[in-house]
């Protein structure tokens, strides 16, 4: 199998994983996730729900805001209206840190997902410690059965797990162990290109209880239009709002599209 932009960054976090010694069973009879519920702030929306992501880099571009403020851009999100905010934690890759969230958690009380490569259970255990609402599981990055086991781990201590596919063939392994909330991201592993037509025909593929969220390429009020008339619930936007001059007015923006089915 051809090799895609995700192997060294997986194999990455694999190594980081197998040097974790801490008992994750023991740590899990302990922790217990009690804050805003992810799922229900993308579900009770009539607009698509903007998840807004606090950025600093990417491997492919480089910086995006190399001086952002973590917690007072999640404020500028929230004003403009964002249901729920994404925090990338990945320090090698996307200069992210479990520092951002936690000074995320501190300034806004919407839900927060955790943006990383969850490729252990002490992982998705770490997201309660930190301040995170939700895990992301990247459906390419694991097997299957790690799949279930860290989507009925997440289960098991109250956090929602968005998990994340490319094609089809990725969203029905993600139905398989009962994934709810599926995002879609509209890049291709391989060529790094965004297709939309393809995450369209994914998201119009699953069933209606799942809430689908549209990730990648994101960049102005049509590609929310776009994504509702696709069918999806949410979308998730990152670099555009993390360089926008004035980020709550850009998320205001995009917080107005109503979903197909409120149209």
């Amino acid at each position: 199998m051809a090799a895609t932009y995700l192997d060294d960054i997986v194999e990455f976090h694999r190594q980081r994983v197998s040097k974790d010694a801490r008992n994750w069973k023991e740590r899990a009879e302990s922790l217990r996730y009690s804050g805003p519920s992810f799922r229900d702030a993308l579900k009770n929306n009539p607009n698509v729900a903007v998840i807004a992501e606090v950025k600093r880099r990417s491997p492919s571009k480089g910086w995006i805001n190399e001086d952002l403020d973590a917690a007072s851009l999640a404020k500028s999100y929230v004003a403009g209206g964002a249901s729920a905010i994404s925090v990338l934690t990945d320090e090698k890759h996307f200069s992210g840190s479990v520092a951002d969230l936690s000074d995320v958690r501190g300034a806004v009380s919407v839900p927060i997902l955790r943006k990383d490569f969850t490729l252990g259970a002490n992982d998705v255990l770490d997201c309660i410690e930190i301040g995170a609402s939700a895990v992301l599981l990247i459906v390419a990055a694991l097997s299957q059965s790690e799949l279930r086991d860290y989507f009925e781990l997440a289960a098991q201590v109250g956090l929602d797990a968005l998990v994340e596919v490319h094609d089809e063939t990725e969203a029905q392994r993600a139905l398989d162990v009962g994934a709810t909330i599926i995002g879609i991201n509209q890049r291709d592993l391989h060529s790094f290109s965004v297709d939309t037509d393809r995450a369209a025909r994914v998201a119009r593929s699953l069933p209606s209880s799942v809430i689908s969220v549209c990730e990648s390429g994101l960049k102005d009020l049509q590609d929310v239009q776009n994504a509702s008339s696709a069918g999806f619930d949410a979308v998730l936007i990152g670099e555009t709002f993390a360089s926008a001059p004035d980020p709550e007015v850009s998320v205001r923006e995009l917080s107005t599209v109503l979903k197909s089915s409120n149209g």
